[in-house]
């Protein structure tokens, strides 16, 4: 097998909205587009919103089609959220073919709706997973819903296939690593590569290593998290961003 890298980014992009509750997708869009990468992990996608497409003047409707746009021929959303005006969720942008997705819903409550967005693609002539989530605030529902991606990779995926699994973990105390190391082999792409796990949130002055990027069967030769401006007026979340081979 070859050695092309592929390039994957994970982002919350908070709907579109700055933390200040400014609207500016326009810039998330201009900014995802600058990394130029091969796969995109989103979480927070605003599927559709009815009194945002009435009082927003620049609202493009369903975001993964204003993001995807004329970059990323193939997509994948998982609706998670859905309430009066709209819903959100989960997102896969990828420049390779999805052979199929599927979004696994793996709620706690309902008031957090959370999902595992498991997309295939076709990469190198073989398939890569692409696992997408965003788990709860409370530490009991990540423990809960860590199981759940454990046991849809131990179940729905072979072990000599790849896998990235991405996205908001909200894992603030950093007990999701040795859990997925343990039960699936799994290496985060940040300790891997400086030992620590990247600052992500709040955007303006990250602290908290809540965005997270694990991989099996590949490995990192690079990875960078997007804080500073331009992203840290952006997202409440910062992005995170590796360059990856074929291990």
């Amino acid at each position: 097998m070859s050695t092309e890298p592929l390039t994957a980014l994970s982002y919350n992009i908070h709907k579109g909205f700055a933390l200040s509750q400014k609207f500016v997708l326009g810039g998330i869009r201009e900014r995802i587009r600058s990394v130029q990468a091969d796969v995109v992990f989103l979480q927070e996608v605003q599927g559709d919103h009815s009194r945002h497409q009435k009082s927003i003047k620049d609202w493009p409707g369903p975001q993964l089609e204003y993001l995807a746009d004329s970059v990323w021929s193939y997509s994948a959303y998982g609706k998670n959220a859905v309430y009066l005006h709209g819903h959100h969720g989960n997102a896969i942008l990828s420049k390779y073919p999805i052979l199929a997705f599927e979004n696994i819903d793996i709620s706690n409550n309902r008031f957090e709706r959370r999902g595992i967005l498991h997309a295939i693609v076709e990469w190198e002539g073989a398939p890569l997973h692409l696992l997408c989530v965003h788990l709860d605030l409370t530490d009991k529902g990540r423990r809960r819903q860590n199981d759940h991606i454990v046991q849809r990779i131990e179940k729905n995926i072979p072990p000599n296939e790849r896998l990235i699994l991405a996205g908001d973990f909200n894992d603030w105390r950093g007990l999701a690593t040795a859990h997925f190391e343990e039960r699936l082999n799994l290496k985060e792409v940040f300790m891997t590569t400086t030992g620590a796990h990247a600052k992500t949130f709040p955007s303006p002055f990250p602290f908290l290593t809540l965005d997270r990027m694990y991989l099996r069967g590949l490995k990192p030769t690079r990875a960078k998290c997007h804080d500073g401006n331009p992203w840290s007026q952006l997202s409440d979340h910062v992005a995170i961003e590796a360059t990856l081979i074929s291990d």
